[in-house]
């Protein structure tokens, strides 16, 4: 028998099961304008039939029914997963607790003696209903939140797998599936470090995961399902006894990226490295009339002093003592104009190809000086040296240093070339502050504009006439490569201040 149903505002369905006609009109009576659906079955083949075709939300069951009780009628339900939801709160006549332990076993939630209070009766199927509510929004809300869990494992580009306290794979998103070839359906339930995915690492592997040891590894080689081998990053935090997430990175393109980028690197610093010689040279060639000049004088005194020693040596009696004197002199001239060359061909000769090396400031700025001279004569500008005490080395190409120190000092001397001899000249000096060793090259010219300052190592910006506003850039490339400063600051006496700073060895 089916009782007639109430309309239904909230969906909620309740399946009411006795033998006894009297029963069922009574707890139809009791629920009816609760605004549940009511349904009504007089034996368990009729239960089982609605159940699984409505799927109430509870069922009230009688256990006492002729052929199959209300114990077979919940063991068959909770064993179909159609009905195993359903909630069971069993009607009965029986109060032995045996009776309540099994229909409890069996999965009802709750039990009504009979006879029942009508107040009970509502009290207890709100409280059920509320309940299947709860957990019929509780399991909705799980798989909206394990369905967008999966989306999101799905969207990114990590290969993620969930393992299990031995290193089974319970879980995998569908990068670790690309990244690996192996599809979930084959890999699920399978151990991870028995798939043959690191090689001859994967005895090691296993071994730390099982110790409960983090396993971060930048590059590590992995091998896909068919033998194609790609670098990953891979980063795993197990836990003893509760298992972990593993997540693989592909690097592959990341690594090519990467020798793309070191190949440019150096490239760019041939590219410098060739510029710089460039600019030297230019600079010795811009040099070349002082250098002549230099040369010339002990060239021509080396001359004089031979054709005297031929005079001594004509000499029907040869003065020894002042043939030797006059060959002293002439080695000495000779010796200067040497020097004069071999301090260009220094300054202009490439880098040593072995890098840098450990130097000391006041030596290399002592030689930068010397070889400043030339110039200084020809603008008629004194140049100066302050070398401080002390001095730790630094690591540095001293070719390059001094390239740097001559393009600060020439621009220096030119900035003070119409200024009287009164202001001093260039000064240079070297100095230690904390961590690093420098030098600054100080001049009491007319100074630098604002907008000259901002664009001062700007690459081709020159205020020289016919210049081309690469000196300072290159500078500033050199000094930066070996992990240095370079920059200006007004002299506060006028003029300008630019000071070179590096790293202590």
């Amino acid at each position: 028998m089916e009782v007639p149903v109430a309309d239904s505002a909230n969906g909620e369905q309740i399946l009411l099961v006795d033998d006894n006609p009297t029963n069922l009109q009574v707890l139809y009576k009791t629920l009816d304008g609760t605004g549940y659906t009511l349904l009504a079955a007089k034996d368990g083949e009729t239960a089982l039939s609605i159940a699984r075709k409505a799927r109430p939300s509870l069922i009230l069951l009688d256990i006492m029914m002729p052929g199959m009780d209300g114990f077979e009628v919940c063991k068959r339900l909770k064993a179909d997963d159609s009905t195993a939801h359903i909630a069971i709160i069993f009607l009965s006549a029986l109060t032995d607790t045996e009776a309540k332990v099994h229909g409890f076993s069996l999965g009802a939630v709750d039990y009504i003696s009979k006879p029942f209070q009508a107040d009970e009766v509502l009290a207890r199927v709100r409280t059920h209903i509320k309940i299947h509510r709860l957990e019929r929004e509780l399991s909705r809300r799980n798989d909206e939140l394990e369905d967008e869990n999966q989306k999101i494992l799905n969207s990114v580009s990590e290969g993620i797998f969930g393992l299990d306290a031995a290193g089974v794979i319970t879980s995998m998103n569908a990068q670790a599936e690309y990244i690996t070839g192996w599809s979930a359906a084959d890999a699920l339930g399978e151990s991870l470090f028995g798939l043959s995915l690191f090689g001859d690492q994967d005895k090691a592997l296993a071994q730390r995961y099982r110790d409960g040891d983090s396993i971060d590894s930048v590059q590590q080689r992995l091998f896909s399902r068919s033998g194609e081998p790609l670098m990953v990053a891979m980063y795993c935090a197990p836990r003893q006894g509760s298992g972990a997430v593993l997540v693989l990175r592909d690097i592959t393109e990341w690594l090519a990226n990467q020798r793309a980028l070191e190949m440019a690197r150096e490239e760019l610093e041939s590219q410098r490295q060739h510029l710089a010689h460039m600019e030297r040279l230019s600079t010795g060639g811009e040099m070349a009339a002082g250098i002549a000049h230099e040369v010339n004088q002990p060239l021509t005194a080396v001359s004089n002093y031979a054709r005297v020693a031929q005079v001594i040596l004509d000499n029907e009696q040869l003065d020894r003592e002042q043939l030797t004197e006059v060959l002293d002199k002439l080695v000495s001239q000779a010796r200067r104009a040497s020097q004069v060359i071999e301090r260009l061909r220094t300054y202009i000769r490439k880098p040593d190809a072995d890098g840098n090396k450990p130097i000391d400031l006041n030596v290399t700025m002592e030689g930068v000086v010397v070889l400043a001279e030339v110039d200084a004569r020809i603008n008629r500008v004194d140049v100066s040296f302050e070398p401080a005490p002390d001095l730790p080395a630094v690591c540095a190409d001293e070719v390059q240093i001094q390239q740097v120190a001559l393009n600060l000092i020439r621009n220096a001397m030119e900035a003070m070339s119409d200024a009287p001899a009164s202001l001093g000249g260039v000064r240079v000096k070297t100095y230690q502050n904390n961590d690093v060793a420098g030098f600054c090259v100080i001049d009491r010219g007319c100074g630098l504009s604002e907008d000259m300052e901002d664009e001062l190592f700007t690459p081709f910006s020159s205020t020289k006439e016919g210049g081309m506003g690469v000196g300072l850039s290159i500078c500033q490339s050199i000094v930066q490569a070996h992990g240095g400063d370079i920059g200006y600051r007004p002299n506060p006496e006028g003029g300008a201040i630019f000071y070179c700073e590096l790293p202590i060895h």
